[in-house]
């Protein structure tokens, strides 16, 4: 029976459950997050941009501005 508490464990319980705990994580990361390929992704970008409203500055001017304060 496995210890309730961490400080019941044996020093092997732990190492067994920080190892579970971190191959767990990594392979969450590993796993794709969208089935969507880089194609599609791209063309929603394209298909959901808006274009800025009349008037408004480039980033490059908000830049400038921004660097003259």
């Amino acid at each position: 029976m496995a210890a309730e508490r961490v400080g019941d464990m044996t020093l092997n319980e732990l190492h067994d459950l920080i190892e579970a705990v971190v191959t767990r994580r990594l392979l969450a990361m590993q796993s794709p997050q969208t089935t969507r390929s880089v194609k599609e992704i791209n063309e929603s970008i394209r298909r959901n941009r808006r274009p800025p409203r009349p008037g408004t500055p480039s980033t490059l001017e908000l830049l400038r501005e921004d660097r003259d304060r």
